[in-house]
C-alpha cells in the first residue's frame, strides 16, 4: 500500500505466501515483503525479501524495546493455536494483518528510524544477525547489509516496479496476483552461507545470495 509524507512515498506489500518444509514433520509459511520508496530514510529504494511470522514477532519486540515508552508499535495479527497451513482464509487474514502492521509502523517517524526495521525489510539476515548488526557487532554496517542483498525473484528493479504498480492499492489484496493462495509453492528451506540467512553459518560475508525461490 502507498503512504505519502510530504512528497516522499513509501509503498509496502505483503504477498505471495509459500509453505517451507524444514523436514517431513515441520513446515511454516513465509511471505514476500516488497518495498518501493523514494524516501531518504531508506538506503535502497526498491527491494523484495521473505519473512515468516516469528520474525514479525521479533521485529515488534525490538521496536517496542528500542522505542521504550515513547511510542507503542502497532499490533500484529493475533496468534492462532489452530492456524493451519492448509487454510487459505487463515493465511489471507494473517497476511492482511501483517501488511497493516508494516503500513502503520512506516507511518511513525520514530519507528522508521530503527535499524532493526530496515534490516528486516531490506536484508535477508537471520534474527541473530540482525540483532548483531543493529548493535554494531558485525564488520558490516546496516547500510552495507541492505545494499549487499539483491532482488529475490525479479531480474531488475524495473520488473519489480512494473508488477507492484499493476496491483491496485485500493483493491482487496486477495485480487493481487502475488496473493493467490492456490499458487502456494511448497519448497524445502535450503541453508545459505551468506550473512547467516538461516542462522546456519558462522561466516560473515557481504555476498548475499538472493536467488529466486
Amino acid at each position: 500500500m502507498r503512504k505519502e509524507t510530504d512528497t516522499q512515498v513509501v509503498s509496502v506489500w505483503v504477498r505471495d505466501p509459500r509453505i517451507r518444509k524444514n523436514d517431513f514433520w515441520h513446515a511454516y509459511i513465509d511471505y514476500e515483503i516488497c518495498l518501493h520508496t523514494d524516501s531518504v530514510c531508506f538506503t535502497k529504494k526498491i527491494s523484495s525479501v521473505r519473512r515468516r511470522f516469528s520474525e514479525f514477532v521479533w521485529l515488534r519486540q525490538k521496536l517496542q524495546a528500542n522505542a521504550m515508552l515513547m511510542v507503542r508499535p502497532p499490533q500484529l495479527p493475533p496468534k492462532n493455536l489452530f492456524f493451519s497451513l492448509n487454510n487459505a482464509q487463515q493465511i489471507t487474514e494473517r497476511m492482511k494483518g501483517l501488511q497493516q502492521f508494516l503500513e502503520q509502523t512506516l507511518q511513525n517517524p520514530l519507528l522508521l528510524s530503527d535499524s532493526c526495521l530496515h534490516l528486516f525489510l531490506q536484508s535477508e539476515l537471520s534474527v541473530a544477525r540482525m540483532e548483531a548488526c543493529a548493535a554494531g557487532r558485525t564488520h558490516y554496517s546496516v547500510a552495507q547489509a541492505v545494499q549487499s542483498c539483491g532482488l529475490r525473484r525479479f531480474h531488475s528493479e524495473e520488473e519489480l516496479q512494473k508488477e507492484l504498480m499493476s496491483c491496485d492499492s485500493d483493491s482487496d489484496c486477495s485480487e493481487c496476483p502475488g496473493l493467490r493462495i492456490k499458487d502456494l509453492a511448497i519448497n524445502k528451506v535450503q541453508s545459505a552461507p551468506s550473512l547467516g540467512l538461516m542462522g546456519s553459518s558462522e561466516e560473515e560475508t557481504l555476498s548475499c545470495s538472493c536467488g529466486s525461490t
